[in-house]
């Protein structure tokens, strides 16, 4: 029909399917242009608009559509000929598409539909100002759809700004989890180390074959994965700092089963397809509640099952009290006997009442040296997956590499999981023999079968149909 779309969904439902399989029937007429492309796809993460152009091509492999991929870390020179002959569909992230327009290699006044992918998330990101840019250089008739799994207050005011008379699309309550993910959370007494030895033990119980664990820092990802690997774990890190190339052969080894483990940040969190994830691990509580709905969401997708498990000191409780309003319940802990947990009377009090509103006026155009160190100390990292590392965050008090070398595991670490007392613990098998077996010939042909598009079949695509 035309109409703005504000579309608000589970991760793992299918949103790339619902807008990329109507943009194929619309566009099937028409021919594009050189340099000026006829849709438009935004997305926040490199990531997130490669496997948006995967889709594309799976999907659209009958049709005659050309697309173009555009995003930082690539050749220039390759995407400018791509664009001289001419794109019916381009999917890109807004910086790049900036630059581009800035060298006059692309004219945007011809594009017929506009998408924008995890609106939220270009939000947390900063990317807005450069939306808002973007959409200014578009025609005004146009049709603009947002897509994201959360809808807090924010992105319905950019909806308001963007869309005209939009058909409002919520498939599930907004920030809610998805019933296929069983969570749970695992309470651990002590510190960071204490829970990288917490960690090792639930990989070596519960028969971990496939998992993302996520960090909050992008120091903590190296710790995590320093200490993992040391230990013997197929394992591989992954978060915004890593160079364009190191980031996509990563994805590509864990998606073929190469590697077990995936410690990654929150660049992990959005939109990323990664059918086999048996299991997502929170070794960090996110720091905003939303982001437990995407990380969790990178399993349990397209009807599968999987499991989720958070990691919570009691430092954490003020987060995790966050994420728990959110839920609307709180998450169910998990039986982890060998594992030393704490009750509430031990974690910190929340801090009551507002913050008092302090006037610009009254701040001193420079302040105190122990004021600066003090908010450095404090200061969040990995909010912006494009961003390079600051002195601030290699100054940081909270643990580091440099203050506690992840290669060196101290004896209480080691002591503070015992084991049951009832027996003996197993030997640890050889990662070779946990491998996830192939499955057989016949199997795979009978899931691809059911499954039009294979491992990249929508979640829409797999629910019964009822006859009347």
């Amino acid at each position: 029909m035309g109409r703005d779309v504000l579309g608000c969904a589970q991760t793992g439902t299918g949103k790339t399917a619902s807008f990329t399989l109507p943009m194929i029937d619309i566009l099937a007429s028409g021919r594009a242009k050189a340099r000026m492309p006829r849709s438009l796809i935004l997305a926040p993460t490199r990531e997130l608009a490669a496997q948006v152009s995967e889709n594309f091509e799976l999907y659209g492999k009958h049709s005659k559509l050309s697309m173009a991929l555009l995003t930082g870390g690539s050749s220039l020179a390759d995407q400018e000929r791509r664009l001289d002959r001419g794109v019916d569909v381009l999917i890109a992230t807004p910086g790049r598409l900036l630059d581009l327009f800035g060298r006059g290699k692309i004219l945007l006044a011809d594009v017929k539909i506009l998408v924008i992918d995890e609106a939220d998330r270009m939000l947390d990101m900063g990317f807005i100002p450069d939306v808002e840019r973007i959409v200014g250089l578009l025609p005004k008739i146009r049709q603009t759809l947002f897509f994201s799994a959360t809808m807090p207050p924010e992105v319905r005011r950019l909806a308001d700004a963007f869309l005209i008379n939009p058909k409002a699309i919520l498939v599930d309550p907004p920030s809610s989890a998805a019933e296929t993910v069983i969570q749970a959370l695992i309470k651990v007494r002590g510190e960071a180390r204490d829970k990288r030895a917490a960690l090792r033990t639930l990989l070596n119980a519960d028969n971990v074959t496939s998992a993302l664990i996520f960090c909050n820092r992008k120091r903590d990802v190296d710790v995590v994965f320093k200490s993992l690997k040391k230990h013997g774990y197929s394992v591989a890190a992954l978060h915004g700092d890593m160079a364009q190339p190191a980031r996509t052969a990563t994805l590509k080894a864990f998606k073929n089963a190469e590697i077990e483990l995936l410690v990654c940040s929150d660049v992990a969190a959005r939109g990323l397809d990664i059918p086999a994830v048996s299991h997502v691990i929170n070794f960090d509580v996110p720091i905003h509640s939303e982001d437990y709905i995407h990380r969790i969401g990178r399993t349990g997708r397209a009807g599968r099952s999987g499991k989720s498990f958070t990691f919570a000191l009691p430092s954490e409780n003020k987060a995790l009290a966050g994420v728990n309003a959110m839920l609307g319940h709180p998450i169910p802990l998990a039986d982890s006997s060998d594992i030393t947990g704490w009750d509430d009377s031990e974690a910190p009090p929340a801090k009551s009442g507002r913050r008092r509103a302090r006037s610009r006026a009254a701040t001193p155009t420079k302040r105190p040296a122990r004021s600066r160190a003090r908010r450095k100390e404090t200061a969040p990292a990995d909010a912006d997956m494009e961003a390079a590392p600051t002195k601030a965050a290699e100054s940081s008090s909270v643990e580091s590499p440099s203050v506690e070398s992840p290669s060196v595991e101290s004896p209480a670490a080691e002591a503070a999981v015992p084991p049951a007392p009832a027996k003996e613990p197993a030997p640890a098998k050889p990662r070779a023999e946990r491998r996830p077996r192939k499955r057989s010939e016949a199997a795979e042909e009978a899931e691809v079968s059911s499954k039009p598009f294979g491992e990249h079949t929508p979640a829409f695509m797999l629910r019964p149909v009822k006859v009347a």
